[in-house]
């Protein structure tokens, strides 16, 4: 009897080499010293150290020309991460939010929906969506925002369109015990104008006033909301842009009163440049 051969169906699949777990710290290329073209060629195939050390400086030189390595990167991993975060991966998508750009939004949306990053990394994932400004179709938007990783919920609160059932989901998330997710939603129904926003965002001014906070309120600001903004503008000068910015924003004679109020309040106080 012929003796039979199994066949090795992944023959002809490079290795994949498992994600690294943290424990080694130390490179063994000197990222910092190689030409960009260097830099990127040598992405696909970093080791597992490497990987992230090489991804960490292409985003802090934002090389545009990377982004398809830092996808392969994060492909060499695909499988990965269900269980526990994938740091070459964490390291390539924080690459992308720093390059910026159609192209790395692009690839980082569709790594998102196809996948490849999961678990842990899911979060880094779509914190890095949300700061390159992608908009999920809608079925995986409300996914996102119905996830079971506060860390997921929060970021995904910046990457929806208006639409009935992804306002209902953002009106959910606004009594959502994560005060941060809870700051998402509200800035995220400000944007689309939404009323339900308007209280919650006014309470984030005097609580914890912010620039994205300042920017969502301007949508759905009433006379309160604009006196709370003229007030925080004194109160808090570095804000002072942001506050001017929305307060252009809306249409109402109290915020072109309350603008112009602080534009001249803020010529009379110049902020004291700390001396060396």
């Amino acid at each position: 009897m012929t003796d039979r051969v199994q066949l090795d169906l992944f023959a002809d699949r490079a290795s994949i080499e498992a994600p690294s777990n943290g424990a080694a710290t130390t490179p063994r290329l000197a990222p910092g010293s190689l030409s960009d073209a260097a830099l990127i060629a040598a992405l696909p195939g970093a080791g597992r150290v490497d990987g992230c050390a090489l991804a960490a400086e292409t985003g802090r030189r934002r090389l545009s020309g990377a982004v398809t390595a830092l996808v392969a990167l994060c492909n060499r991993f695909v499988g990965f991460g269900a269980d526990c975060g994938v740091p070459e991966q964490a390291a390539a998508l924080e690459a992308l939010a720093a390059i910026g750009g159609p192209e790395a939004a692009r690839s980082v949306a569709q790594m998102i929906v196809k996948e490849i990053v999961q678990g842990p990394t899911l979060a880094v994932a779509v914190s890095a969506a949300s700061q390159l400004g992608v908009k999920f179709p809608h079925l995986f938007a409300l996914r996102l925002l119905r996830h079971s990783d506060p860390a997921v919920r929060a970021p995904a609160c910046d990457c929806v369109r208006a639409g009935p059932e992804i306002v209902a989901a953002l009106g959910d998330l606004l009594d959502d015990r994560d005060r941060e997710i809870s700051i998402a939603a509200a800035c995220a129904l400000g944007r689309m104008g939404r009323a339900e926003a308007r209280d919650p965002l006014k309470r984030c001014l005097n609580e914890c006033p912010s620039p994205r906070v300042i920017e969502a309120v301007a949508g759905v600001a009433d006379d309160e909301a604009v006196v709370f903004l003229a007030r925080i503008g004194r109160a808090r000068p570095e804000l002072a842009v942001a506050i001017l910015a929305a307060l252009d924003e809306i249409d109402h004679e109290r915020a072109v009163a309350a603008a112009s109020g602080l534009r001249g309040w803020l010529r009379a106080h110049p902020p004291v440049t700390p001396t060396s």
